[in-house]
C-alpha cells in the first residue's frame, strides 16, 4: 500500500485502546493478570486462546478472513489517492494554479483533524456497542464523499470533499485496527495483521488498473469522455470498498469493552492522564526520546514524499500515464524489498539500515528537487521510493520494539501509533508553504531533506541501547 500501511499497526492501537485505566475494562487475549467483565457480567476472568477456536490446521479463521478483507477494500482508495486523484485536481485548477500547494495543504487538514479527533473518539468507543457505530460513520462518510468526488465540482469544493473522504478513511482504519483484539488471540495477531497488510498491498491493484484501464481506454470503447471515466473510477472504486467491507460488518462482534456505566468524561480523563504519564516515562529514557524525536521527522518526511509524489510529477508536466503506471510499480517493488531490507538488517544492524534509508530518502529528495524533469526520470523515483520504503516502516516498529521497557510495551506502542498517524502533517504544510511563498514547486520539495537533516542528527547522536558497551 502506498503510504499509510493500514494494518501494520493494528496491535498497537489495539493495545493502547485497552490501557486506559478502568476496572470494567476487558483484557485483551492471553492477558491473565487482569481482571475481565465479559460482556457486561460482573464476575471478573480471564480469556484465552478458547474465545477465538483455531483450526487444527492453523489457517485464518473465517471471522479473521473477514477482517482481513477490509484492508483489501480500503487499500483501492488509498492507491486511488496517490495517483489518479492528484492528476483529476490539477485538471480542475486554472492555468495558473499550484496543485502542490493546494494539495499540500489538503493532506495537511485532513491529517491534523484525525490527529486532534482519535485520542477522544478512540477512548469512548471502548465503551460496548460504541466502535461499530464509530467505525460505521467514518467508513459511511468515506464511501459517501468519496462517490461525491465523481460530482462536477469546481477545484476547491473537489478539495473539500477529497478531504473529508480521507477522514472518512483514516478514522475507519482506527477503529479497524482496534477490531483486532475482537478478532483473533495474541498467539495469531501478528501473522493475521501481516495478512491483512500483504492482501490489501496486492487487493488495491485490482480496482486500480480496472480504473487505469476505463479511463485510458474508455474514450474508445463507449465513447464517454477522459473526465467522465475519470469520475467514474471515483464511483467503481467506492463500490469495491463497499463490496469488501460487508464481509467485516456481519461478522464483527465487539468482545472487549468497558462497561456503559462508566461515564464519558473519566473515559476522556484517563486517555489524557495515560498519555501525559507515558510522556513523562519516555523523556527519562534519553535513548528512547532521541529516537522517537528522529523518528517523527523522517516518517514525515517518508510519508510527504509518498503523498506529494503525484502532485509534483503533474505540476513538473509529466504525462498522466506514466505517472500512474510508475506509482504501481512501486506498490510491486516495496513489498519484497521490505523483506530484503529485513534481511539486511540482521546482518548489518537494525539502526544502522534505518540510517542508510534516512540518507537514501535525502539522495531522493535531491533527485527530485533538481533531477526529476521526464517521465523517465519520475520512474527512476518511483522505483527508488519502493526500495526503501517498506523498509524503514518495518525496521522502524521492529527496533523501537527493542528499546522500549517490555513490561510497558503496550503504553509506548500507543504513544508509536499516535506519531505515526501525525506525521505527514509538518511535511506537507512545509512543502505547500514552501512552494507558496517562492512559487517555486522544487524547492517546496527540496524542504522535506530539513525534516530528514534533523532525524539524522538524532540519529547520530543516540546512544544504541541494542548493542553491548
Amino acid at each position: 500500500m502506498t503510504g499509510t500501511e493500514p494494518s501494520e499497526n493494528a496491535t498497537n492501537t489495539a493495545s493502547t485502546s485497552m490501557n486506559t485505566a478502568n476496572t470494567s475494562r476487558v483484557v485483551a487475549p492471553d492477558t491473565a493478570d487482569h481482571a475481565a467483565t465479559i460482556k457486561g457480567q460482573d464476575a471478573p476472568r480471564a480469556l484465552g486462546d478458547g474465545e477465538f477456536p483455531v483450526p487444527p490446521s492453523g489457517r485464518l479463521t473465517a471471522r479473521e478472513k473477514k477482517w482481513i478483507v477490509y484492508d483489501v477494500g480500503n487499500s483501492a482508495f488509498v492507491l486511488l489517492s496517490t495517483a489518479v486523484i492528484p492528476i483529476y485536481a490539477k485538471s480542475l485548477m486554472p492555468a495558473d494554479g499550484n496543485i502542490v500547494s493546494a494539495w499540500g495543504y489538503a493532506q495537511t487538514i485532513a491529517s491534523l483533524v484525525i490527529a486532534l479527533l482519535m485520542p477522544l473518539l478512540g477512548s469512548i468507543a471502548d465503551v460496548q456497542g460504541m466502535k461499530i457505530k464509530f467505525f460505521l460513520g467514518f467508513f459511511g462518510t468515506g464511501v459517501v464523499t468519496c462517490c461525491a468526488m465523481a460530482l462536477p465540482l469546481t477545484w476547491l469544493p473537489f478539495l473539500v470533499v477529497y478531504v473529508l473522504a480521507t477522514i472518512g478513511l483514516n478514522g475507519s482504519l482506527t477503529f479497524y485496527d482496534s477490531m483486532l483484539i475482537d478478532t483473533t488471540s495474541n498467539e495469531r495477531m501478528d501473522k493475521v495483521s501481516s495478512h491483512g497488510y500483504g492482501w490489501g498491498y496486492v487487493g488495491s491493484t485490482i480496482p486500480f488498473i480496472f480504473c487505469i484501464a476505463l479511463i485510458f481506454g474508455g474514450p474508445a470503447l463507449f465513447g464517454w469522455s477522459t473526465v467522465a471515466c475519470t469520475r467514474a473510477s471515483f464511483v467503481i472504486t467506492a463500490v469495491w470498498w463497499v463490496a469488501f467491507t460487508i464481509p467485516l460488518l456481519t461478522s464483527y462482534r465487539q468482545v472487549h469493552y468497558r462497561a456503559t456505566r462508566d461515564h464519558t468524561r473519566e473515559a476522556v480523563h484517563g486517555t489524557f492522564a495515560e498519555l501525559s504519564s507515558t510522556l513523562h516515562k519516555l523523556v527519562r529514557n534519553k535513548p528512547l526520546w532521541m529516537f522517537m524525536v528522529a523518528f517523527f521527522f523522517y516518517i514525515d518526511a517518508v510519508n510527504t514524499v509518498i503523498s506529494m509524489s503525484t502532485s509534483y510529477g503533474t505540476q513538473l508536466g509529466i504525462d498522466s500515464t506514466q505517472l500512474v503506471i510508475a506509482l504501481l510499480v512501486t506498490q510491486f517493488v516495496a513489498f519484497p524489498c521490505a523483506i530484503l531490507y529485513g534481511r539486511m538488517a540482521g546482518r548489518f544492524g537494525c539502526k544502522p539500515m534505518i540510517v542508510a534509508a534516512v540518507v537514501a530518502y535525502m539522495c531522493i529528495v535531491f533527485f527530485a528537487a533538481f533531477f526529476l524533469k521526464s517521465a523517465a526520470e519520475f520512474w527512476i523515483l518511483a522505483i527508488l521510493v519502493g526500495m526503501f520504503q517498506g523498509g524503514i516502516q518495518a525496521l522502524s516498529r521492529s527496533y523501537y520494539g527493542k528499546i522500549i521497557p517490555k513490561e510497558h510495551a503496550n503504553e509506548y506502542y500507543g504513544l508509536y501509533d499516535i506519531f505515526g498517524k501525525t506525521a505527514s502533517i509538518l511535511g506537507t504544510f512545509l512543502v505547500a508553504t514552501t512552494t507558496t511563498l517562492t512559487g517555486n514547486a522544487s524547492l517546496g520539495v527540496l524542504s522535506i531533506a530539513i525534516l530528514l537533516v534533523v532525524a539524522l542528527v538524532f540519529l547520530t547522536l543516540q546512544k544504541d541501547p541494542t548493542k553491548a558497551d
